[in-house]
């Protein structure tokens, strides 16, 4: 099983159990942002986890093995069309040398590494209208001089 197929037996058992992606993840003893993730193929688990996620959604030993696979990270389009994420882009097309030049002026000359990372996306009642609230933290990676 390939990492779209992997995925799309995830996604549909997901929907049929109605889980969300914190049960799965508390299966597995993560973040829902990571199992979220691997599950989607973008990332993956160590076996021990990888058998919670496939046995929590009812899939066999070949989605398991499929999780465990290294993802070859790659996108389909320049921007993608779906809304939400498109915003993303637009976000980081208008802030994103704002970003850089703060992380810059606070840490010096580096970037945030996407690696050692970690994610939390949360729900902010508001009055106004509910709010999305994405934290997201990065080790500092210094550019080295030689």
């Amino acid at each position: 099983m390939n990492k779209v197929e992997m995925k799309e037996a995830i996604l549909e058992a997901k929907f049929e159990k109605g889980l969300k992606w914190a049960d799965i993840a508390n299966a597995a003893g993560m973040a829902p942002e990571f199992i979220c993730s691997a599950c989607l193929g973008m990332n993956h688990l160590e076996k021990p986890q990888a058998d919670a996620v496939a046995k929590a959604l009812g899939l066999g030993a070949e989605v398991s093995v499929a999780l465990q696979r290294f993802p070859t990270k790659s996108w389909d389009k320049t921007i993608p069309t779906d809304p939400l994420i498109y915003r993303w882009y637009e976000m980081l097309n208008v802030y994103g040398e704002t970003v850089k030049e703060m992380i810059n002026e606070k840490f010096g000359d580096g970037i945030m590494s996407a690696i050692d990372f970690k994610m939390n996306i949360d729900r902010q009642p508001d009055p106004n209208g509910d709010r999305v609230l994405v934290t997201i933290s990065g080790k500092f990676l210094p550019y080295k001089s030689w």
